[in-house]
Formats: structure tokens, sequence, C-alpha cells
């Protein structure tokens, strides 16, 4: 079983160390950090998040019953207006891959989003070349809406985004 809690300072090294390529870096973070990933950039990243209750972004690292870290996860661009949010830079670390953690990740972090914060609608944007992570999402109830052709060009190859969301009453059903 995975348990979120929040990412911090402490946790800069594990990260920095997961995101050992630029492929790695983009996959997980589109264009938002530059390769390779640092302190300095990870401190503006959780500056002004984890703030309970209205926070722009909350960031987590997801750990198993070992108290092993095994990945990270954020919920971010909430809209209290809309009552909506985005699941954005989710990483399993390699040794931990195919073992259902992005299942139970995305899971926890929707029960967060739709019982703590009372959303509405959760979505995200998946590169189109990562089926174990469309599958994840599929399996944990989100639907694909939507294509986004050639949004990011990286080492002159565009990157395709496929957008994906659930509303709570679609979740509410999954977990009755």
């Amino acid at each position: 079983m995975i348990r979120l809690e929040y990412f911090d300072k402490n946790d800069f090294k594990q990260l920095i160390d997961w995101v050992s390529s630029e492929e790695l870096m983009v996959n997980w973070s589109g264009n938002l950090f530059r390769f390779p990933l640092s302190e300095n950039s990870l401190d503006w990243y959780i500056e002004d998040t984890n703030v309970l209750p209205a926070s722009e972004a909350y960031n987590y690292k997801a750990i198993d019953d070992d108290g092993t870290i095994v990945g990270h996860i954020s919920l971010g661009a909430i809209s209290e207006k809309n009552k909506a949010a985005r699941i954005s830079r989710v990483f399993v670390a390699q040794e931990h891959q195919g073992k259902g953690i992005c299942y139970q990740m995305a899971k926890q972090l929707l029960k967060i989003g739709f019982e703590e914060l009372k959303l509405h609608r959760i979505s995200l944007g998946v590169y189109d070349t990562n089926a174990a992570a469309i599958k994840c999402y599929e399996k944990a109830g989100l639907k694909i809406e939507g294509i986004h052709r050639d949004v990011l060009l990286h080492k002159d190859v565009y990157w395709t985004i496929i957008e994906m969301s659930i509303l709570e009453d679609e979740w509410r059903a999954l977990n009755a």
C-alpha cells in the first residue's frame, strides 16, 4: 500500500538521483525544468505549495509499507472557482515500476482531490508514447478527452499529449 506525504527539501536528492537523463526530465516535467535537475530549481518548485486549505499546488512523495520513497506526484493548477485541478509530474522510481505504484498514487491523489479539496474535476496530460501511464490512469478511472498533437519539441522530435480527466460523480461511482 502506498501513502502520500508532502514532498519537501529533504526529498530533493532522491528526486535528483531518479531524474538521471534529459529524456526522463522531459517525460516527468515537460519544459518546466532544465536538465540536470538542481536543488535551486526544486526550491522554486516547492515554494508556496503544500499549504492547506488553499494552495496552488500540492507536491507529494509516495512511500511504500517499508518506508521507502518510491515515487512523486503533484496536484496543481487548482481553481477554487471551477473546483478543478490537474495531476502533474508523476514519477515512479525505475526499480519500482510495474508494481501498481502509479495506480495507487493516482487513487490516493484523487481521494485527496475529491474528498479533502472538494473538487469537481481532475485532469492530466500524458505523452502518447507512455502506454503504461495511460493504462494506469484509465484503471484509476480517468477518461481520454482528446489529443494535443505535437505540443513539445524535444531533440527535433515533437511529442503529443493525451488529455484525460475524471469528474467527482465518476470517481464516487468507482469508489462506492
